[in-house]
This record gives structure tokens, C-alpha cells and sequence, in this order.
């Protein structure tokens, strides 16, 4: 037990923290599709509504200043954590509706918002309770706990629903799903709420009209000083371009892995994607995302780019050769798709350290940071909405070959682009957590 007024050890929250940060983001970009896939929707229509979710992570910036005026970061971080476990609870009835797909999006857009605010809450609180030292120092339980939960959702739950689908059909295997989510985020909820530091701000006490009116004219002068650096056209139609083909492979692969193998799918069962994907899939994306991170910082960010963009096209090139060999092992997909998720994250370290390096600094460079990513989100978002029209339009294996040929303008617009040199490879450490989204 601490002494009363010593702030809690950070191994004591930081890991909850993180794990509950994640599970929201998963449940919604991930697990849903595939649940919807199970249930029956179509493709585009799959594509289309997720992708639109997508878009709480995409603006988040725009409002994150506006948490500021709140008097504690823990009990932002708390409230959202148990409106989120409420909403799941909601999503449980929702997909017993006849009307399942609509209840459903309408409960997914509240959680995706409340668990993009979530986010912005929760990042504001490790860093205004921990030193710089303990930032760095905890970086990496950040990081691994954000991706257990992935581990959880697509691997546990995923497997858990392909089993209880096969005995008390779709519908109801996945309310047992997120009734137990709901528990489980409710749990963790009241843990955060007695385990996590206050996070307060001593300057405020409350938020008037005259406190939004400066953080409105503060979000004006950012968004001004972002649109006015050298070359930002140039840098935000590289950043769209580089998730242009990704947002594609990574929303229709695990459908084309579920569909029939008579509609040109593999035909694999939920309890089989979830096993690729929670264990071989999710051990190759860390993997992949630490060696990209530590060749990235060996070579500097303008030599490693080119390479970081090829292993960005590695996963377009696994699933066209999936979808035109269409194999019948089970093991060969599984090493085609931890091959598809190494390179992914091996890859995606690069715009992570694009944005760090060549778009964030500055005089705001934590908030032009933050709209970097933001715009890197809307990028993936928009590939992701127009994915299942494309794949509709051209079948499976003709879409592949597409998203293939979508990862050339990157690499050319690439040599236009203004990168760091080597000299900065020393400020470039791998990033702790590779966000999929």
C-alpha cells in the first residue's frame, strides 16, 4: 500500500490502462467486421459502415484541447471506461434485433467515439502523471498491453465465438461475446478507478465560456501553423497515399479468409481466423514492428523508406497469392498470413517515424503530431470505406492485384517528399505500439 498523498506505482495502472485502450479499438475496427461477415452482411456494406466508424480515430484531434478544461484526467478516463462496457452491453441486444445491422452500427458509432475520447483522456494522463524517464521506461508495457488486448479479441474471443456459433448459432454466440466484453471492461473500469493517479490540473477548477473561447482560438492557431509548413500538401497526400492500398487488404483479407470457398474465399471457420490471427498473425506484427523500428534507427528514416514502403506492399502480395492459389492446408495460410503481418508491421513504423520526424516538429509539435496521425487515420479510413465496392466490382483475386498497384504512387511520391537524414536516426527509437488503425 502507498502512503496517502504518494502517487500509485505505475506498474499498478499502466497496464490496465493500456489493455482497456485497446480492447475498444478492436472491438470496433476489427471484431466487427468479422462478426458482421459470420451474420451474413455483405462485403461492401461491411467495408462501407466500418469504415465510416473509423472516422471517431481520424477527428479525434480536433476536440482532444477541449478535455483539457476538465479538473481530473482520471475521471474522463474512468466515465469512458464504463460508458464503454454500458455500450457493449447494448451491442450484446443489438444483434438480437430484426433490424441487427443498423441497431448494431448505431451502438458501434457511440463506442468508436467514446473510445476515441477514451483515448485522447487516457494518453493525457500517462503523460501529465509520469516523468519523461518514466515515460520512456514504461513505453514498452504501454505498447505490449495495448496488443494483448488484440491478442485477446482476435485470438481468445474470436476462437470462444467460432465455437459457441457452432452450438447456439451467430446471433446469440455473439452477445455472449460482448456481455462478456461488458463484464470484463466494467471490471477493469472499477480497478482503474481505485488503481489510476489522479491526473489533475491545478489550473482548473472549472470550465467556463471564457476557457472554450482560448482553447478555440488555440485549436485555430495550431491548425494554421500545421497548413502553413513547408511542403505539407506534398507531406499529407504521401501520408493518404502510403495506407491507400493497407486500409484495403487489411478490411476484405480476413472476410475473403472467412467467405466460401465457392464465392473464391478459403472457406475457413471463425474459430480458425482467430487462431491465425491471435497467435502466429499477432506474434509476427510485433516482431515485424520491433525490427522495423530498430532497422529504421540503424539506417535513418530517408535510407530505410523505400524498404519500409516494399514491406508495406508484402501483405497485398501474400493475399493475391492466397486468393489465386487458394490453399487447402490450413498451416500454409497460417504462414502466408504471419508473413502478411510481419511485413505490415515492419512497414508501418515508417509513417509512425515520418510524422515523428518530418511533419511533428515545431512549435506545437504535440498537436501537429497528433493531427499527423489524424490524417494518417483519415487516409486508412477512406481506402477502407471504398475497399468492399472495389472488391465486389473485381472479385477477390483482381482486387489483390489492385491493392498491389495502389502502393506505387507511395513509392514514388516518396523521392519528392521531404525526409530526414541520417543525422536523426539517433532521435528515431522504435515506437512502443504500431496503432493498426
Amino acid at each position: 500500500m502507498t502512503s496517502l498523498g504518494t502517487p500509485p506505482a505505475p506498474i499498478r495502472w499502466v497496464p490496465s490502462l493500456y489493455f482497456v485502450q485497446g480492447l475498444q479499438f478492436f472491438v470496433v475496427m476489427l471484431i466487427a467486421g468479422l462478426m458482421f461477415k459470420n451474420m451474413g452482411v455483405p462485403n461492401d456494406e461491411i467495408a462501407r459502415w466500418t469504415g465510416v466508424l473509423g472516422l471517431a480515430w481520424a477527428f479525434k484531434p480536433l476536440w482532444s484541447p477541449f478535455l483539457e478544461l476538465a479538473p481530473s484526467k482520471k475521471q474522463l478516463v474512468v466515465a469512458f471506461q464504463f460508458t464503454g462496457a454500458v455500450g457493449l452491453a447494448l451491442l450484446a441486444l443489438a444483434v438480437q434485433l430484426p433490424m441487427f445491422f443498423a441497431a448494431s452500427i448505431a451502438v458501434l458509432f457511440v463506442l468508436a467515439y467514446t473510445s476515441a475520447t477514451h483515448d485522447i483522456a487516457c494518453d493525457g494522463l500517462y503523460m501529465a502523471s509520469l516523468s519523461p524517464r518514466q515515460q520512456a521506461a514504461y513505453a514498452g508495457w504501454q505498447g505490449a498491453f495495448f496488443n494483448a488486448s488484440k491478442f485477446l479479441t482476435l485470438g481468445g474471443l474470436l476462437v470462444l465465438a467460432g465455437h459457441l456459433e457452432r452450438r447456439v448459432g451467430v446471433h446469440h454466440a455473439w452477445s455472449v461475446i460482448f456481455v462478456l466484453l461488458a463484464g470484463l471492461l466494467a471490471a477493469l473500469a472499477a480497478y482503474n478507478a481505485w488503481a489510476l493517479p489522479a491526473g489533475g490540473n491545478a489550473n482548473v477548477r472549472t470550465a467556463d465560456a471564457r476557457d472554450a473561447r482560448a482553447v478555440l482560438t488555440t485549436l485555430g492557431r495550431v491548425l494554421r501553423a500545421f497548413l502553413a509548413k513547408p511542403g505539407i500538401a506534398l507531406a499529407i497526400v504521401f501520408i493518404v497515399l502510403f495506407r491507400l492500398a493497407e486500409g484495403q487488404v487489411q478490411t476484405i483479407g480476413p472476410l475473403f479468409l472467412i467467405e466460401t470457398r465457392d464465392r473464391g474465399g478459403l472457406g475457413l471457420t471463425t474459430e480458425q481466423v482467430g487462431g491465425i490471427y491471435g497467435t502466429a498473425g499477432t506474434a509476427a506484427f510485433l516482431v515485424g514492428s520491433i525490427l522495423g523500428g530498430t532497422f529504421t534507427s540503424w539506417l535513418g528514416l530517408r535510407r530505410a523508406m523505400p524498404w519500409l514502403i516494399v514491406a508495406m506492399a508484402i501483405p497485398n502480395v501474400v493475399f493475391w497469392y492466397l486468393a489465386a492459389v487458394r490453399p487447402e492446408h490450413l498451416a500454409q495460410t497460417g504462414v502466408a498470413v504471419a508473413v502478411e503481418m510481419f511485413g505490415y508491421g515492419f512497414g508501418f513504423v515508417g509513417m509512425i517515424l515520418y510524422i515523428m520526424q518530418a511533419v511533428a516538429p515545431g512549435t506545437y509539435q504535440t498537436a501537429h503530431y497528433a493531427l499527423g496521425t489524424g490524417v494518417m487515420q483519415l487516409g486508412f479510413i477512406l481506402s477502407k470505406t471504398v475497399s468492399g465496392d472495389i472488391q465486389v466490382a473485381l472479385g477477390y483475386e483482381r482486387f489483390f492485384l489492385w491493392t498491389i498497384a495502389c502502393g506505387v504512387p507511395a513509392f514514388v511520391l516518396m523521392w519528392f517528399v521531404r525526409l530526414p537524414d541520417s543525422a536523426a536516426r539517433d532521435a528515431a527509437p522504435a515506437p512502443a505500439q504500431a496503432d493498426p488503425a
